[in-house]
């Protein structure tokens, strides 16, 4: 754009002086993008040429997925998604040429993830839309050998039992989709574990807890707190258990004896 030229510029006024002065005011311009929908013209902003471009592939990026407190593992959509419309063949070489890419890319990404040495992990809120994301949110779970503590809070998880997490201590699954007990992950070194605002309706599967130093359980608002001798019956599953919904273990949470052993009297044996 050529330099916008301002002539009629101020005039000083004085005995016997008389000033004229041009001024000369360069525009420079921003790149902008235009809104049909409501008619307004922003400024995208420096980061918007990266919004859909994972972190790990960033340029000059050193940050390992070990040092991200709240990492966003949500995959983005794949090109097959926005080139549906598109021919056959633009279809058959962008499988080809991100298959490529893909196996390039494979072992230096799992290095720039470093999901295997992650000790504390907050993937809660990851907004799972699609099954492709959620397969990629299930390789990322098997990777985490070493983790301690992890939020996965809010994430529409239904099924976890594919998962193994054998170091974990405190998971919390705080309102997601879990139906049942034998959907969870396999947990041998769990001691905290947040069960709350699912979908859980018995304590089948319970059991598997049971050679745990699981210490404490949270399983508030869910369809199961609502049997007969719900506590009771939680206690008896997992000696080792302190804490059951946030409320310590009571004398009156145990058993009675003819409820224990209601089954094995109703059977003899005949010799």
């Amino acid at each position: 754009m050529a330099p916008a030229q301002v002539s009629p510029a101020a005039m000083a006024t004085g005995p016997n002086l008389h000033c004229q002065a041009r001024f000369t005011v360069t525009l420079t311009t921003r790149p902008v993008s235009f809104s049909d929908s409501s008619g307004l013209v922003c400024t995208p902003l420096p980061s918007s040429r990266f919004r859909f471009v994972s972190w790990h592939r960033l340029e000059q990026c050193d940050v390992t997925g070990d040092q991200l407190t709240c990492p966003r593992v949500r995959e983005g959509p794949s090109e097959e998604l926005f080139q549906r419309d598109r021919d056959d063949i633009c279809l058959e070489r962008g499988r080809r040429r991100r298959r490529r890419e893909e196996e390039g890319q494979r072992w230096e990404d799992r290095l720039q993830e470093n999901w295997e040495n992650c000790l504390e992990l907050n993937l809660s809120y990851q907004d799972l839309g699609d099954p492709f994301q959620q397969e990629n949110f299930l390789r990322i779970l098997r990777r985490l050998f070493r983790v301690e503590k992890l939020q996965l809070v809010d994430n529409s998880l239904s099924n976890l039992s594919s998962v193994r997490l054998p170091r974990c201590k405190m998971l919390n699954l705080h309102r997601n989709h879990l139906v049942c007990l034998r959907q969870l992950p396999k947990l041998p070194a769990v001691e905290h574990l947040c069960l709350s605002e699912n979908a859980i309706g018995s304590l089948g599967g319970l059991g598997a807890l049971g050679n745990s130093p699981l210490r404490s359980l949270n399983l508030t608002r869910n369809p199961v707190t609502f049997t007969q001798d719900y506590r009771a019956r939680v206690f008896l599953c997992l000696p080792k258990l302190e804490i059951l919904d946030g409320i310590p273990k009571l004398p009156e949470d145990s058993l009675p004896t003819r409820l224990q052993f209601s089954q094995t009297t109703r059977m003899c044996n005949i010799l």
